[in-house]
């Protein structure tokens, strides 16, 4: 019966369409019903959970993240960087659809969003693509698809939640999600040079070294927000929440006093956008919080295992039951939902399996990143089909192919530990 009401019940508003946090909060409660009546329903309680779901230092790195991504998709920043990316690799079979792959594993060192990617830079590269003689379908897909790198290479705003939600050290989860989102870049890459082999998409000449150079001086500020942001985490220099910190000062010193590209209008919009952002984040995180603590009462950690370990004791069934089982969630449920709900639940029961937690969280982002392709939920399929004015079944239609390298990679996240954790100390 508890399974019942606090997985059946909270599916059941989703299908409604009750808000995420709201779902969860009132599951909780309905939980706390169960349990012993009306007067076991704890005010107090309930408002020491929600506040001390955001009550940590750590999730001042979001709203950080959250500016910087924006700033960076002010003026022209992202058409330096495309400018560059293309001068790079766009003469590799597929020109600007292996752009469109650079640009996004670039950018996604400043986002840490996959909606933001698809959004930020989507215009630039679906028109220069059009113009091309890309198929705007497939220029759609390559976008779509890309943008999923963005939460895998740090900055990483489900990699945070996932950190903050299992108690697993966040600078290891950031660190160890750089080989993985070059392994999908390397994939994608590879299934665009065949398509555009087949269908004889153009690509651009080799470029000169002075033209490479010129390219280079005029977006190397933009280019260092990565390498500031990495680097200072994988030497130590500062933590996750400080890199956020810099990477928004920077940002803003960026666009406001060197390219001077960012009017005072645009400066409070931006803020406006992020405050609005954020607190739908933390709104979340504190009913999240909530929802946790009654599933720790309740023992369903404990539940799960069992459940698990009654199925089979071999670690790869197990992995391939959470593959397929969150691969399912992500076609339903919004990714950070699903991470602050799941983490708690299914950490426990990897670790009994001897997996390691980072190893775990990126096997878990990268198929809610998936889920970001699918429908019905689908967030960055619709982002880029507005973007594209394609309706979301010509999106669909032209992503749909991208679903093999990004499962390819899936697979060997899983499957090769050391992909994920060489990096991490």
């Amino acid at each position: 019966m508890i399974i019942a009401i606090f997985v059946g019940l909270l599916l059941i508003l989703f299908l409604m369409g009750v808000a995420v946090p709201y779902a969860l909060i009132l599951t909780s409660v309905v939980g706390m019903l169960y349990s012993g009546g009306f007067g076991l329903v704890q005010m107090g309680t309930i408002a020491q959970k929600l506040a001390a779901g955001v009550n940590n230092f750590t999730l001042l790195a979001i709203p950080f993240f959250l500016l910087a991504g924006k700033m960076m998709n002010v003026g022209s920043i992202t058409r330096r960087i495309f400018s560059f990316c293309n001068a790079l690799v766009g003469w590799i079979p597929g020109g600007l659809g292996q752009v469109n792959i650079l640009a996004s594993v670039v950018f996604a060192g400043m986002s840490g969003s996959a909606v933001a990617d698809a959004a930020g830079l989507g215009t630039i590269e679906i028109n220069a693509m059009k113009n091309e003689g890309f198929d705007t379908e497939f220029a759609a897909g390559i976008t779509a698809a890309s943008s999923t790198i963005g939460p895998i290479i740090p900055p990483s705003i489900p990699l945070i939640m996932f950190g903050c939600a299992a108690s697993v050290s966040i600078s290891d989860l950031l660190v160890g999600g750089i080989v993985p989102g070059v392994v999908c870049a390397v994939a994608l890459g590879i299934m665009v040079a065949v398509i555009s082999f087949q269908r004889k998409y153009p690509r651009r000449s080799f470029p000169s070294l002075k033209e490479l150079w010129t390219l280079f001086k005029s977006s190397f500020l933009a280019l260092l927000t990565p390498v500031i942001l990495i680097g200072g985490i994988l030497t130590g220099v500062f933590t996750a929440t400080e890199a956020a910190a810099v990477a928004s000062l920077y940002a803003l010193i960026l666009v406001c006093l060197i390219y001077r590209e960012v009017s005072l209008n645009d400066l409070v919009r931006t803020f406006k956008e992020v405050c609005r952002e954020a607190s739908a984040i933390m709104l979340v995180v504190a009913a999240s919080t909530l929802y946790g603590y009654m599933l720790t009462k309740f023992m369903i950690p404990k539940i799960a295992l069992e459940f698990f370990l009654s199925v089979s004791s071999n670690q790869y069934v197990f992995l391939l039951m959470i593959n397929l089982f969150l691969l399912f969630v992500g076609c339903f449920m919004d990714a950070n939902a699903a991470i602050l709900i799941l983490a708690p639940i299914l950490v426990p029961a990897a670790m009994s399996f001897n997996i390691h937690p980072v190893h775990f969280g990126l096997i878990m982002v990268f198929n809610l990143m998936v889920g970001l392709l699918t429908p019905p939920v689908g967030m960055c399929l619709y982002a880029t089909a507005r973007v594209a004015d394609l309706s979301f079944e010509r999106q669909l239609r032209g992503t749909t192919v991208f679903y093999i390298p990004l499962i390819i990679t899936l697979i060997i996240i899983t499957m090769v530990p050391a992909v994920t954790l060489c990096l991490v100390q």
